[in-house]
């Protein structure tokens, strides 16, 4: 492929990715050489796998916390064994608090009769979703994301965040065997939007190619005002200084060299 800097394909694949997040490619971007390297994600074929997955679940930037505002004929067609009515949607209807702790307590870590349903709704890169998947995500990453869910969207943490996620979800085995209908089950517990995620592959692996990706650094993201107090940094806090920049760099090239 063309030398490209990995900023400027997102620009060109997410052409509506600061939308709802201000400076997200960017982050995106400035966080990807440590990210990348730190989780083994490191020949074009495994960044194609994981961004893929990634574009569909937050809409390319544009999706980036679950729209739970349905009308009681979508709810029975999402939840059919939930909703067998319209008259069992119905009170639910246009109200995504309710309807996140009516679908989601009670499972995935939430418990019920409480309003963990709507805390860990569905965020950021992979979409995270449940108390058990947060308190998954916050091992993984170092960041208190149980706490502090909105961490997710921190333009300086989202890619962090999403490969995780991917990670964690046991999606690296199938990436590396090219099979998106693997990876789509391990990430999302079905197969829904699997043509969409196939059509994103396509695209990924179109632009990065065959070539090793040249991952520049790009500006950095502005740091929190002065006023406010910092945002709970990883384990690891990113963005590195330059000198770590040059050695993930190098290190993506030589791993994408080899493949």
């Amino acid at each position: 492929m063309t030398r490209s800097s990995f900023g400027e394909l997102l620009v060109r694949l997410w052409p509506n990715g600061d939308q709802k997040i201000p400076g997200l490619r960017a982050g995106i971007a400035a966080a990807a050489p440590e990210v990348f390297v730190r989780f083994g994600i490191t020949t074009p074929g495994l960044v194609a796998h994981v961004m893929a997955q990634i574009s569909h679940e937050c809409g390319a930037g544009r999706d980036v916390v679950e729209n739970l505002n349905y009308t009681p004929a979508r709810m029975l067609q999402v939840w059919p064994s939930r909703f067998p009515t319209l008259a069992s949607a119905a009170p639910y209807a246009h109200d995504p608090r309710a309807l996140a702790n009516k679908v989601y307590n009670g499972r995935m870590g939430n418990a019920t009769g409480s309003d963990d349903g709507w805390i860990f709704r569905g965020r950021g890169a992979a979409q995270t979703t449940g108390r058990e998947g947060y308190a998954r995500l916050a091992k993984a990453t170092g960041l208190d994301v149980v706490s502090d869910p909105d961490l997710l969207l921190d333009p300086r943490y989202f890619l962090l965040c999403g490969v995780a996620d991917f990670v964690a979800c046991g999606c690296l085995p199938f990436a590396r065997a090219d099979d998106v209908v693997g990876v789509t089950r391990r990430l999302n517990g079905g197969t829904i939007g699997l043509a969409a995620r196939k059509a994103w592959l396509a695209k990924w692996k179109a632009a990065l190619g065959e070539a090793p990706l040249v991952i520049a650094s790009p500006p950095l993201v502005p740091e929190p005002p002065a006023a406010g107090p910092p945002a709970r940094p990883p384990a690891s806090p990113m963005p590195p200084s330059a000198s770590r920049w040059a050695q993930l760099v190098a290190a993506v090239a030589a791993a994408f060299k080899r493949s």
